[in-house]
């Protein structure tokens, strides 16, 4: 996968107002100005906020993204998102799956799955997270969490050409701390493995991006680890400079 360009995803999370989008979207083209992107380059940010940047990033490479959406099209789902919404808002991508999600609101293997299912036949890439908790790397369940995740968030009809996944250890996302190069190696490995055998030689082209604590200082070093194709990127994608830092280490 050396050769398949880096996806560096950055995920707002419940953050931003109007002013810092657009403060956000004026720095990151002044840093475009003239430069080829290392990256592709997306940014999801609060569904509020779409509107905003996709006038605000008009003409820049610069993809947008849901952080999350409904299973069904359409319906009584007060709060909720459909697919086809985010895209009418622009959106390319969208996240499914957060750690924060299954925690906070009980999303199982099969929630993420049919809310996969719902974005890719609306036109939308999902991003399909999993990770383990750190009970469960004690425990040295790692690798069977993941992939057991992988098997039960993917949809029955997925095809490679929508997917992509991304590995977020629990305990990492805003601690901090970050799995070893060797461990980040080891379970991209053994997913990539495990979409092999369900898809075949197409599963090598599904982008598996890693998160979890992602930030300038250590963003080159990680990007660079065998079977990494991006990053999912926390807290470090709400300031351009970050982000544009973290997209410049794929360079």
């Amino acid at each position: 996968m050396d050769s398949v360009r880096k996806l560096i995803a950055g995920n707002w999370k419940m953050n931003g107002r109007r002013d810092a989008a657009q403060q956000f979207a004026a720095a990151l083209i002044g840093r475009l100005a003239g430069q080829k992107p290392p990256c592709d380059m997306l940014v999801c940010p609060p569904a509020p906020l779409l509107d905003v940047l996709r006038g605000a990033l008009a003409g820049a490479p610069v993809a947008l993204g849901g952080q999350d959406c409904h299973s069904a099209p359409k319906g009584a789902h007060t709060g909720d998102v459909a697919a086809a919404m985010l895209v009418d808002a622009g959106c390319s991508h969208v996240i499914v799956g957060h750690s924060e999600r299954r925690a906070a609101y009980h999303e199982t293997d099969a929630i993420v799955a049919a809310k996969a299912a719902a974005a890719a036949a609306a036109g939308l890439h999902p991003i399909i997270c999993l990770g383990e908790s750190a009970e469960q790397r004690r425990r040295g369940e790692t690798l069977a969490v993941v992939a057991d995740q992988l098997a039960g968030s993917l949809p029955v009809d997925a095809t490679p050409a929508r997917c992509v996944v991304a590995y977020e250890p629990l305990w990492a996302i805003g601690s901090g701390a970050i799995p070893t190069a060797d461990e980040i190696a080891q379970v991209h490995g053994h997913l990539r493995a495990r979409l092999v055998e369900r898809f075949g030689a197409a599963g090598q082209s599904i982008r598996l991006l890693y998160g979890g604590s992602v930030k300038p200082t250590n963003a080159g070093g990680i990007v660079r680890i065998p079977a990494v194709d991006g990053l999912l990127v926390g807290g470090a994608s709400l300031l351009a400079d970050d982000f544009w830092a973290i997209c410049a280490a794929c360079a």
